[in-house]
């Protein structure tokens, strides 16, 4: 399989020959809603980019249970629609069904890697920038007690989890990090009252910040967080205006990014593994008019120099996916 790094902000490459009709593009949601303000809103977001930018137009459907992932993304593909833009891991298996019976059709997993000849993995570089909004979370707490909340408990998030305990740790080896899941099943994305009631009790164990990584559900996270006069922290998309001065940041995921880039290159976009990283921009920190007063310039200046150190390869983070361990825990 080819692996390659698309190097975000910049238009793609590949384009459709003079006279040839443009298929239209779709994208399928994961479970929690496309306006859960994070991982699905970050899709929604891109697409609606694309469709600004272009003037065209693309299908999109919302799932709500598990039986419809094969159903709507078969209906896509029946439908013409290409290339096919699916999100989140549990949709591996939903490509490896459908994909080889639409062999003319290109499709999109976001969070897996699927190794077929039509099919496009974009994967993530989630630790590296958890490692840095660890970092600023060590740097912020007054309590030396932060803590993580994590969505459904899987490797991918472990992954989140164990980057923010190595980054918290690098400034301060010290300081306790707390970590909790908030269930097995794919309901653990969309259940901001379990969400709120792990944090109030993190909250109760001494934590002044905490990080959440948990789709719909951290909502409730930063909700209570921000109720109990603490600080949190967001993820995938921008959060910090959802509670301003009380959201320290939010580490980004460009899936936004990720879906414009599958869209403009359209049917004829090329196949293989797409890592998106901090070397390529595909993940990052959050700092705007909601959180500037929270985050000093020596705050900011540490946190540039372990982006700086990971981008060279001169700091490394672990990643759970690859070794199910955590050094940091």
């Amino acid at each position: 399989m080819t692996f390659h790094r698309i190097l975000l902000g910049s238009a793609a490459a590949m384009a459709l020959g003079a006279g040839t009709a443009l298929a239209q593009p779709a994208l399928v949601y994961d479970m929690g809603g496309k306006f859960d303000k994070s991982f699905n809103e970050a899709a929604y977001t891109g697409a609606e980019r694309w469709a600004a930018e272009t003037g065209n137009s693309y299908r999109d459907l919302e799932i709500q249970n598990e039986a419809q992932r094969v159903q709507f993304v078969t209906r896509m593909a029946e439908a013409g629609a290409n290339p096919i833009v699916v999100l989140g891991f549990a949709n591996e298996s939903t490509l490896l069904e459908v994909a080889p019976n639409y062999p003319d059709t290109n499709f999109v997993i976001i969070d897996a890697v699927v190794d077929l000849p039509n099919v496009r993995s974009v994967i993530f570089a989630e630790q590296e920038g958890s490692y840095l909004v660890g970092m600023l979370a060590a740097m912020a707490t007054e309590t030396d007690t932060i803590s993580f909340v994590g969505g459904m408990d899987i490797p991918l998030i472990r992954a989140f989890a164990c980057g923010y305990a190595q980054g918290a740790k690098a400034v301060n080896p010290d300081i306790t990090v707390i970590h909790n899941y908030t269930g097995s099943t794919p309901a653990a994305w969309n259940d901001p009252v379990r969400g709120g009631e792990i944090t109030q009790a993190q909250i109760s164990q001494g934590s002044d910040v905490v990080f959440a990584a948990a789709g719909g559900t951290g909502l409730g996270v930063l909700q209570a967080a921000a109720d109990a006069g603490i600080l949190s922290i967001g993820v995938d998309s921008n959060q910090n205006y959802l509670h301003p001065g009380q959201v320290l940041t939010s580490m980004l995921k460009l899936v936004d990014q990720a879906v414009f880039d599958a869209f403009t290159d359209g049917a004829d976009l090329e196949t293989g593994v797409v890592l998106m990283d901090l070397a390529s921009d595909g993940v990052g920190y959050a700092v705007d008019e909601f959180n500037a007063d929270l985050i000093t310039a020596e705050m900011q200046e540490a946190v540039e120099a372990a982006k700086a150190a990971i981008i060279a390869g001169e700091l490394a983070v672990h990643d759970y996916r690859t070794d199910d361990t955590c050094p940091a825990f």
